[in-house]
């Protein structure tokens, strides 16, 4: 199982950005995806996950309504469409899926909202 995540980078207040996360030695189409946050000093947090094949997606309180999570089944790709971005949205940004019981994560990218 290997996660890479991307698109991370330094935006201002307001701005956006799009993650993403290409999966690959599992059969993604059958599996939920979910994003975590961390930032630094803190614990992991859950964000926002989205079922095997789109239909449900579900959100952290603090990201509905500014935050979309995705997902091209024949890309093997989720994104994570984050707008409106904060400065307490600074964070590394994973993905994970759970396969036979394991957890598995990328090894992140960093996001910055700051002016």
């Amino acid at each position: 199982v290997q996660l890479v995540e991307s698109g991370g980078g330094l935006v201002q207040p307001g701005g956006s950005l799009r993650l993403s996360c290409v999966a690959s030695g599992f059969p993604f189409s059958n599996y939920a995806v979910r994003w975590y946050h961390q930032a630094p000093g803190k614990a992991r947090e859950w964000v926002a996950s989205i079922t095997h094949n789109g239909g449900s997606t579900y959100y952290e309180d603090s990201v509905k309504g500014r935050f979309t999570t995705t997902r091209d089944n024949a890309k093997n790709t989720v994104y994570l469409q984050m707008n409106s971005l904060k400065p307490e949205d600074t964070a590394m940004y994973y993905c994970g899926v759970t396969v036979n019981g394991l957890n598995y994560w990328g090894q992140g990218t960093q996001v910055t909202v700051s002016s």
